[in-house]
């Protein structure tokens, strides 16, 4: 027996490596798969969502640089709370950021009509204001919106209605409304832009290029960056704000043509809508408008937007200050029925 007590030993010691072997080979290939599957999983993951709510810890910083690198990207709405909301977001595609996808699923052309409102100054009319009525109280202006909500409204962008319009995108649930804010005013941006985004919504900024500096209550670059990243749609007024009717060719190609042209060079967005300086058009300018490449334009003219209608004079709503909410609920459904717009408007 104990010559033979080496041999013993040497080949237990043998069945011992063995076993030390094959031990690291089934570790080693079950972190090969371990491996694979998360590499699996973070692939469907970003081709299902990567451009999705949560994909970017700020909507700006995301968009932005998506911008950058010519891709897509989707920067959500931050409700009150922190919850998400997918009911409108920011898209950039080729560096260019817009409110819808152009590849967002549809179906048949939608039929609803859509309101669209107007306002302009959200603050108190200083003493002397020549247009006091222009100006709604911050108060006001969240009373309203509280009340909009409650009847089962929820803001979208005209470019969102035009694509529900012509190729069936869901607008989401409720009913749509367009808030559109006038001129550029700087209360635009620090009343209605935080009341806007506590409640998940966007807006329609018609800005206008020169008129409205910053020491005269103009939006700053940095404050209209802001609102666009948020969700917010830009579009414009023209250059200075001046009366298209009265324009030469040339004033209404630098009016309408360039200030489109100027502010997507500035801010990377589609500037699809064009919006008649105190309303006044007639055929020349909506040529103009047109040609410059714009979808449509909006006018002064009360009334309900319709698919059916001429989209270089889609109808809005002027709120004025002193306005109840339970006196906008009602100047929204009065105005369902107006006739269409005129050829032509001058106020």
């Amino acid at each position: 027996m104990d010559s033979l007590e080496p041999s013993a030993r040497r080949a237990e010691r043998a069945r011992e490596r063995r076993k030390r072997v094959e031990r690291r080979r089934r570790v080693i290939a079950l972190s090969v798969v371990l491996v694979c599957v998360i590499v699996i999983v973070v692939a469907v993951a970003s081709a299902s969502g990567g451009g999705g709510a949560g994909s970017s810890p700020s909507a700006a910083k995301h968009t932005q640089v998506a911008a950058r690198n010519g891709g897509t990207a989707y920067a959500p709405l931050v409700k009150s709370g922190g919850g998400k909301t997918s009911s409108a977001h920011v898209v950039t595609t080729g560096g260019v950021i817009s409110t819808v996808s152009p590849t967002a699923a549809g179906g048949p052309p939608g039929t609803t009509p859509v309101p669209v409102l107007m306002y302009h100054v959200i603050a108190a009319p200083p003493p002397g204001a020549p247009y006091p009525g222009l100006y709604v109280p911050p108060s006001e202006f969240a009373a309203q919106m509280q009340a909009l909500k409650a009847a089962g409204w929820h803001a979208v962008t005209l470019d969102q209605v035009e694509a529900y319009w012509t190729r069936g995108v869901p607008l989401g649930p409720g009913k749509p409304i367009v808030l559109t804010f006038d001129n550029g005013y700087h209360s635009q941006f620090t009343e209605a832009f935080p009341i806007l985004k506590k409640l998940g919504w966007v807006a329609d900024e018609n800005m206008q290029l020169t008129g409205l500096p910053p020491s005269q209550g103009g939006l700053t670059d940095q404050e209209i960056q802001t609102m666009v990243a948020s969700g917010w749609e830009l579009d414009t007024q023209g250059q200075s704000h001046a009366d298209m009717v009265t324009q030469s060719a040339a004033g209404l190609e630098y009016q309408i043509d360039q200030a489109r042209k100027t502010i997507q060079r500035s801010f990377h967005v589609p500037v699809n809508w064009f919006c008649y300086p105190s309303g006044d058009y007639d055929a020349t300018v909506i040529a103009a408008v047109k040609a410059a490449g714009f979808v449509g334009s909006t006018t002064v003219v009360p009334g309900w937007t319709h698919p059916t209608d001429d989209p270089y004079t889609l109808h809005r709503l002027r709120i004025l200050g002193g306005t109840t909410p339970a006196g906008l609920i009602a100047q929204i459904a009065g105005a369902q029925s107006d006739p269409a717009p005129p050829p032509s408007y001058t106020a």
